[in-house]
C-alpha cells in the first residue's frame, strides 16, 4: 500500500514517537501561531473551586471574594485546583475532495497524520481527547478518554473511512461540513479545545456562527489542508482538469487566468483567516508536500521558518 495515498493502522500508531515538540497549551514560543497577536483564548485546563478562606499574606489578591469580605469585616479568597485533564476534541475531515494532492501525499493522508499525532500529543498531555471523523456519507464518533486505547480507536476510524475514499465521483453528498462542526460540538462541554482538520470547503456563514458560539466557552483551532496546486496555477502550458466524469484542458500560457486563480486563492484564505480571528480562532496551514510532524512542530512549537514559495495560500474555501 502506498502510504502517500492511504493511510494504515500501524503507521498512525508509529506516529506517537513523533508527536513531541509542539503543545495545545495556552503558553507558547515566540514563533507559535498561537502566541502574540495570533494568540486564541487557549484556557488550558478548567478550574475547579476547592475552598473558601481567610486571606493570607502573599495571596493574590484577584482571588479576593468582596462579598464574604465585606459581610464578614474580614479578607477571604476563593481558591482553586486545576482540573486533572482537559478535554481535546479533533474533526478529521475525510470527504472526496481530500482524496487529492499533486505531488508527494493526498490531503486526506494529510489530515489523518494530523489527527493522529494531535491525538497522541494530547495524550502524552494527560488530557482527554475524542474525534469526529466524516466523510460524503457518515459522521463516526469517538468519545473524549485518556488512554492509549482511545487513540488507537481514533486511528482505526480514520483509517477506515480513509480507506473508503477513491478517484470517482459521487454524488450529492449526505454530510455537510456544518454537519459535522454541530456533531463535534455537541461533545464540547465547557473548557474544551475542538481542533479542525479539513481543507474547509463548505465553509459558510452558518460554520462560522457554529464556531462563534463555541469560542464563548471553548477554544478552537483550525488546521487548513491544502494542496500547491489548489494555491498557485501549475507551471505548465496546458492543463487537464476533470471532475471524475467530464474533463477540459486549461491554457496555462493566459497570464491573467494564472494570476486571477492565485488571487482567488489568497483572497479566500484571507478571508478564513480574518473573519476567524474576530473570535480569537487561529488558522495554521497545512500542505501536502512537508512531512506532517515537522510542520505542526514549526507552527505549534515555535520554530522560526522562512516560507517557501508557492506554499503560503490556502485550500478549497467555499464561500
Amino acid at each position: 500500500m502506498d502510504e502517500r495515498i492511504y493511510v494504515d493502522l500501524k503507521s498512525l500508531a508509529q506516529l506517537e514517537h513523533q508527536a513531541r515538540g509542539f503543545s495545545f497549551l495556552p503558553r507558547q514560543p515566540l514563533h507559535s501561531v498561537l502566541s502574540g497577536k495570533h494568540a486564541s483564548r487557549l484556557r488550558g485546563r478548567g478550574l475547579n473551586f476547592e475552598e473558601l478562606r481567610h486571606y493570607r499574606p502573599g495571596d493574590d489578591i484577584r482571588t479576593m471574594d468582596w462579598k464574604v469580605t465585606n459581610r464578614t469585616g474580614r479578607p477571604h479568597v476563593r481558591t482553586y485546583t486545576e482540573e486533572r485533564e482537559r478535554t481535546v476534541v479533533l474533526m478529521v475531515d475525510q470527504r472526496q475532495g481530500m482524496f487529492f494532492g499533486s505531488k508527494e501525499r493526498m490531503k486526506s493522508v494529510v489530515a489523518a497524520q494530523s489527527a493522529a499525532l494531535s491525538a497522541w500529543r494530547v495524550l502524552g498531555a494527560g488530557d482527554r481527547v475524542g474525534a469526529v471523523v466524516f466523510n460524503d456519507e457518515r459522521i463516526s464518533q469517538v468519545r473524549p478518554h485518556r488512554s492509549e486505547r482511545n487513540v488507537l480507536q481514533i486511528c482505526h476510524q480514520v483509517c477506515a473511512m480513509n480507506h473508503s475514499l477513491h478517484a470517482e465521483a459521487l454524488p450529492d453528498p449526505r454530510v455537510r461540513l456544518n454537519d459535522a462542526i454541530a456533531r463535534a460540538l455537541r461533545m464540547c462541554a465547557h473548557d474544551a479545545l475542538l481542533v479542525l482538520i479539513s481543507d474547509m470547503s463548505g465553509w459558510d456563514g452558518r460554520s462560522l456562527t457554529l464556531l462563534k458560539r463555541h469560542s464563548v466557552h471553548n477554544d478552537a483551532l483550525v488546521a487548513l489542508v491544502y494542496d500547491p496546486l489548489e494555491a498557485e496555477f501549475a507551471d505548465t502550458r496546458s492543463l487537464v482538469v476533470s471532475d471524475g466524469r467530464l474533463q477540459i484542458e486549461v491554457s496555462a500560457t493566459r497570464n491573467d487566468l494564472r494570476t486571477r486563480f492565485n488571487q482567488a486563492y489568497a483572497t479566500a484564505f484571507e478571508g478564513l483567516r480574518s473573519s476567524l480571528a474576530r473570535y480569537e480562532i487561529p488558522v495554521l496551514q497545512l500542505n501536502t508536500i512537508e512531512p506532517v510532524s515537522r510542520q505542526i512542530r514549526r507552527a505549534l512549537g515555535g520554530q522560526a521558518v522562512a516560507h517557501r514559495p508557492g506554499l503560503v495560500a490556502q485550500a478549497s474555501i467555499d464561500g
